[in-house]
């Protein structure tokens, strides 16, 4: 997979794993509120494997991307902070104009 595809998959896995975070984060506040957990049952996992995926993505585009390791660990960081896949799709990840 060419750098570009890759980098454009990276941006689409992105959005859709922080999108899915933010709507485990509501579902997780509807547990607890109001005892319904079948968000939690069904967003988690999905929110897993798109977790693992950008991980995995950002992990083997490092090298073709050029980024340095403070690059790296802020791409890492936007998979763990609520909207950081957004974030790091519009600062770091979008092709320059």
């Amino acid at each position: 997979m060419g750098s570009m595809n890759s980098l454009r998959t990276l941006r689409v896995v992105a959005v859709v794993e922080a999108t899915t975070f933010l709507a485990l984060l509501v579902a997780t506040y509807f547990k607890h509120a109001e005892d319904s957990g079948a968000g939690v049952s069904i967003l988690g996992p999905v929110h897993g494997v798109l977790f693992l995926a950008y991980v995995f993505i950002a992990l083997s585009v490092r090298d073709l991307a050029g980024w340095s390791s403070r690059t790296t660990a802020l791409v890492l960081l936007g998979a763990v902070l609520p909207f950081g896949g957004y974030v790091v799709d519009r600062t770091i990840l979008t092709p320059a104009t």
